[in-house]
Formats: C-alpha cells, sequence, structure tokens
C-alpha cells in the first residue's frame, strides 16, 4: 500500500543555482503568442459596413499554464501580460484567470513593463520573464530569470536562463510556474494541499 507522505512527496526538481536565482521573483512578465499559446494565428472572414475584414477569432490556451498562473497569484508573485497583439479571446482568458495587469496591442514591451514596474513597485530583480522571440529581448535581458520555451528563436535561447522542456502552448508556462512556486518554498506545501487524505469525508 502507497503510504501517504509517498503520495505527498515532490515529483519535479530543478537545479540549486537556479533555485537560488529564483527566489526573490515577484512578478512573471510574460508574452502571449508562441508563450501561453503555441503561436499559431486563426484568422476567419467578417462582413462590417459592406466590407469584409479578418479577424483573429480563436487562440488555444493551455489548462496547465492556468493552473500554475492561479497558484502563482495565490503565494503572491504577480503574472502579467505583456503583448503587441490584442484579440477578445485573449481578454476573456485573462478574465477568466483573474490576471489584472496586462498590456495589449503595445509594441513598446519596454516601455510596459518599466510602467508596470513603477505602478506595482517591483524592479528587474524581482522579475522573471518569458518570451520565444526578439520583440521579448529587451525584457529577458533586464530580468532576474530569463526564460523561454523550448521552440523560442535561437537568439531567446542564448540569452535565457533556463528553457521549459515544453514548447509555447504546450505547458512550458507551467513548469515555469512550479520553477518558481519551488523557489519561493510554496510548491510542497501546495501539493500536499491537493495530496493530502481526509477521511472525514
Amino acid at each position: 500500500m502507497t503510504s501517504l507522505s509517498h503520495q505527498q512527496k515532490a515529483r519535479i526538481s530543478f537545479a540549486p543555482e537556479l533555485l537560488l536565482k529564483a527566489q526573490n521573483i515577484k512578478l512573471l512578465l510574460l508574452d502571449v503568442d508562441g508563450v501561453l499559446t503555441d503561436g499559431g494565428l486563426f484568422f476567419a472572414e467578417t462582413a462590417k459596413d459592406d466590407s469584409r475584414i479578418a479577424t483573429e477569432t480563436i487562440k488555444r490556451f493551455n489548462t496547465l499554464d492556468g493552473h500554475g498562473l492561479k497558484m502563482l497569484m495565490e503565494v503572491g508573485i504577480t503574472p502579467a501580460i505583456i503583448s503587441g497583439r490584442d484579440s477578445l479571446p485573449l481578454r476573456q482568458r485573462l478574465k477568466t484567470l483573474g490576471i489584472e495587469h496586462f498590456y495589449l496591442g503595445n509594441e513598446s514591451k519596454l516601455k510596459c513593463a518599466l510602467e508596470l514596474h513603477q505602478r506595482l513597485h517591483f524592479n528587474w530583480s524581482q522579475t522573471a520573464t518569458m518570451g520565444d522571440d526578439w520583440p521579448d529581448l529587451p525584457l529577458l535581458c533586464r530580468s532576474q530569470l530569463a526564460t523561454a520555451p523550448k521552440n523560442a528563436h535561437i537568439e531567446v535561447l542564448e540569452r535565457s536562463d533556463w528553457i521549459s522542456q515544453f514548447e509555447g502552448g504546450h505547458g512550458a508556462v507551467r513548469e515555469l510556474c512550479d520553477l518558481l512556486l519551488c523557489a519561493n518554498g510554496a510548491y510542497q506545501t501546495i501539493l500536499k494541499t491537493y495530496t493530502q487524505k481526509d477521511y472525514s469525508l
């Protein structure tokens, strides 16, 4: 019979030097396309004022990523979205997750990040970033912890402190959330709440 302690033991692990680098992270900056999604863009033609225009109507998100972000918020780590694109599906997803801080349709990601730092009283030494392409480099190169999905552009991979074993939209963000929870010291505690047997129920 499997013991309760065995059920509650974490199966995930990260290098000690990586955990040390990540232990003071309070803010997580995320790109969307290629990070929270697989980077695919779906457009449908719609009619408007007797003309036809293409609008983005579909985005695919990963539920593992979503739960990871919710757990980060529970332990006081703030996720924020900075994306060059804007869409209704994205806004609906952010609302569902309860993510309050986001900049959508902005070309200058650095400007957005600096504004967010000022507003929330954070700095780069408290910031982790996950990006996949060149527009994310200004944030990655300044962050305490620069991270990327495994299918990010080579220039991003070469400048990242850590690379997920997963691709964007397929669990890369969740793995990063797990890393931050481990560095924060909360991972094992949260896992215990899910694996605790309560025979009174």
